[in-house]
């Protein structure tokens, strides 16, 4: 996630918000355009609820829902009474009123043989839930081609695949929604891992077209992109097996700032309520942003200079130090 970038000397310390975060960027933007963002603040618009009744009868699928959004997700929608089936690479107990299953999302016959269990078990999916993925740390040059395809094969393929298994059901029913979740990562090449926001860009640009494909067939489809929200994200990234010495001071400052921003973001469980309530919608937005970065971030990119969103990274990476 993009770090919070410091203000220039001589101003005063950015104000903490209550869920760790800064006013920095926003501040900066507003000096930039006339403080439009100070006295214009980003609204957020409510997800409008839907009619359609809350029961047992309907069926998600939430992949990834061992631990972090995942799991928070699996456990909101157990909550609103839906028979909810959350997936793991590895065997993990039921729990919560959720119903673990085995999946590999890099396996196309592991995506078979569990979408067939759900179809057994339930007889359809309503939602399905696109949220497993990984997360990588390392230069670019210095990650082999074997570890970034490992990336993109569970972030965009792994997606894919799950899709894939899961929509002939919707089309022959016509109606189902299919929530990706992305990342504020899509919108910004954030050093020291550039493969994990190259997976998200093109998991974002995949569940546009796809969008508009299965619309006329009833079928919604949309994307989540959360800010820094606290998970074991951090924790179960993979890292380069090799480095080279130019970029080890470089390295070293984009990962702590990486790791602090992760560590002191958000609760899950809010990206969770959000994407509980998307699925009681009969026509979601193409995205939804959560957390005050993933809402900021993409309005800066596209109002301020490129050189100016440059220069805000590097600070916040501090990439120029050494």
């Amino acid at each position: 996630m993009p770090p919070v970038v410091p203000k220039s000397t001589g101003t005063t310390n950015a104000r903490p918000r209550a869920d760790g975060s800064t006013d920095t960027v926003a501040r900066l933007a507003a000096t930039i355009v006339g403080r439009r963002f100070r006295s214009c603040p980003v609204r957020r618009r409510a997800v409008p609820m839907s009619t359609q009744p809350r029961s047992a009868d309907r069926t998600v699928v939430v992949t990834g829902a061992s631990s972090g959004i995942g799991r928070a997700t699996a456990r909101g929608f157990a909550g609103r009474s839906w028979r909810v089936f959350g997936t793991s690479r590895r065997d993990r107990p039921d729990e919560h009123g959720v119903t673990m299953l085995r999946l590999d999302v890099r396996s196309q016959d592991s995506v078979a043989s569990c979408v067939d269990e759900v179809l057994r078990r339930a007889g359809r999916i309503d939602v399905l839930v696109n949220n497993a993925g990984v997360m990588h740390s390392g230069i670019a040059e210095e990650t082999t081609q074997a570890e970034a395809r490992a990336v993109f094969d569970v972030n965009f393929f792994g997606t894919v695949r799950v899709t894939a298994a899961v929509l002939p059901g919707m089309r022959a029913r016509g109606r189902g929604h299919i929530i990706n979740v992305g990342s504020l990562a899509a919108w910004i090449g954030e050093p020291g891992e550039a493969y994990y926001p190259a997976s998200k860009a093109a998991l974002a640009r995949y569940t546009e077209a796809l969008r508009h494909e299965v619309r006329h067939r009833g079928v919604a489809v949309c994307s989540v992109e959360p800010g820094a929200f606290v998970t074991d994200v951090v924790d179960a990234s993979s890292n380069t097996a090799a480095t080279i010495a130019d970029y080890d001071g470089l390295r070293e400052r984009a990962r702590e700032t990486l790791n602090r921003s992760l560590r002191g973001g958000g609760d899950p469980r809010k990206v969770a309520d959000l994407i509980v309530r998307i699925a009681g919608t009969r026509r979601p937005r193409a995205r939804y942003g959560v957390g005050p970065e993933a809402l900021l971030v993409p309005r800066l990119t596209t109002l301020l200079p490129q050189r100016l969103v440059e220069h805000l990274l590097r600070r916040g990476y501090r990439l120029d130090k050494g």
